[in-house]
Formats: C-alpha cells, structure tokens, sequence
C-alpha cells in the first residue's frame, strides 16, 4: 500500500464518496466538491485523484450496470475501503486536536 496520509484534494474526494455511499462517480463527486464548498473541481483532477487513492488502497473502483437513462452505458462508481475509512478518521483525529490546540481559532475569535 502506499502512504497513509491524504492530500486536501484527497480527503475532499474521501469525504464526497464517504457522503454519497453507493452513488460516487466522478461527475456526482466534481459536482459535490463545488456545491459543499464552492470549490471547481474538474472531472480530470477527479480521476486522478480516484487513480491515487486506488492505488493507497483507500478506494476501489466497480462498474454499475447498465441503465436506459444513461443509454445502455454504465458508471464507475466508487466506494472507500476500510484502510480508507481508517485513514479518513486519522485524518480528523488529528486535524481536531491541532484545532483544540488553539483556542482563539477553535472559537472564531480572531
């Protein structure tokens, strides 16, 4: 496997297919990533984020069958391991404690 941390753009990917369960592609997860946080996200930085966290072992990739809405054609949907769902929660573990590290920011009293 390879490294056990997320990059910003990761943890986003992590966190839309985490929300979205059984329904995560690339284009519900770009949409997803703009309308949760106002971020663009392309389809291509999408793929390759999917492509790396694939390879970490976090995600894993299957195709769906085939649906008439999508004209016979099918989706590659997305679902996170279980080393993903444990680095995940590293992940807020410890952004939360560096957070309560620091009482001023934690409460929004700048």
């Amino acid at each position: 496997m390879g490294k056990e941390y997320l990059g910003e753009f990761e943890e986003l990917v992590m966190l839309m297919v985490a929300m979205m369960k059984d329904e995560a592609y690339g284009l519900a997860i770009c949409d997803e990533i703009e309308s949760q946080t106002g971020r663009p996200a392309s389809i291509g930085a999408v793929h390759a984020t999917v492509a790396r966290l694939e390879k970490k072992g976090f995600v894993e990739t299957f195709m769906s069958d085939s649906t008439n809405e999508r004209g016979g054609r099918r989706k590659r949907l997305i679902r996170m391991t279980n080393s993903g769902k444990s680095t995940l929660i590293k992940s807020r573990d410890a952004k939360v404690k560096l957070w309560t590290q620091i009482p001023d920011l934690a409460l929004n009293k700048i």
